[in-house]
């Protein structure tokens, strides 16, 4: 196998993916394989990129419909997507900084149950007084 010529399985394989993921990538148009004179698909170098570029762009949270647009260089709403994306990734950390402040916080308290603990409940002192969560419950 050349590196710059794969068949679905080996590009699957190589990512840890079953085959259907990438049909199905390519269904909503983010793949294009080539085809061989068989009708095979074969995924060259850009492709392979391509599933790089989804798989992470998925691990940060990121929609089939977000990756499309953020792989479409034309694409007209490409920079108001890919703001919005930002500022969720900037709330995302957020939380995510301040549920691990709590949860060290949790490591070293010295009471039994931390829901008692004065200085646990502060973590969550704004949930207590009425502000809405800051988390979005759809990730």
């Amino acid at each position: 196998m050349k590196s710059n010529d794969w068949s679905i399985g080996e590009l699957a394989s190589r990512f840890g993916l079953a085959t259907h993921v990438l049909r199905h990538w390519e269904d909503v148009g983010l793949l294009q394989p080539a085809r061989d004179a068989a009708g095979r698909r074969r995924f060259g170098q850009d492709e392979v990129v391509r599933v790089a570029v989804i798989l992470r762009s998925k691990a940060a949270g990121m929609t089939l419909e977000q990756i499309e647009v953020l792989l479409d260089a034309d694409a007209p709403e490409r920079h108001v997507v890919l703001e919005a994306h930002v500022a969720d990734l900037d709330r995302r950390m957020e939380e995510m900084q301040h549920s691990r402040e709590m949860t060290l916080h949790a490591l070293r308290c010295r009471a039994h149950d931390v829901a008692n603990c004065p200085r646990f409940k502060e973590h969550v002192g704004d949930l207590l007084v009425g502000d809405p969560p800051r988390v979005d419950w759809k990730h």
